[in-house]
């Protein structure tokens, strides 16, 4: 099935920064919940957005491509958000402060990947 989207060039960066409002932002109840659990407010989520960089484009998700972004938010925290976009929206499907188990220093890359 074709979409609107370029599987295979990833999100852009622009793109999704053009998406970032309240207006186009869909967030779950079931998220919500989660965030409140982590400790992630909304406003962090959004200023990784603003600010962060892609560091894993997964563009065979569905119903829409997917990337992983990383930023540091105003509490000094890494903090990774997984978003899609489609359908002119920002659809964030998760947030969460990565552990350092499962990350390099720097937390843009996984331990045990050879890339």
């Amino acid at each position: 099935m074709q979409t609107d989207q370029q599987p295979s060039k990833g999100i852009d960066i622009t793109e999704l920064r053009k998406l970032c409002t309240d207006d186009t932002i869909a967030i779950t109840q079931h998220l919500t919940f989660r965030l409140r659990e982590r400790g992630i407010c909304y406003d962090d989520i959004v200023h990784v957005l603003m600010n962060g960089e892609i560091i894993e484009q997964y563009p065979a998700d569905y119903p829409y491509p997917s990337c992983l972004l990383l930023g540091m938010p105003v509490d000094n925290k890494y903090l990774h958000v997984v978003c899609g976009v489609g359908s002119g929206r920002l659809w964030i499907v998760t947030a969460y402060h990565p552990n350092p188990d499962k990350w390099e220093p720097g937390y843009k890359t996984r331990k045990g990947n050879s890339q």
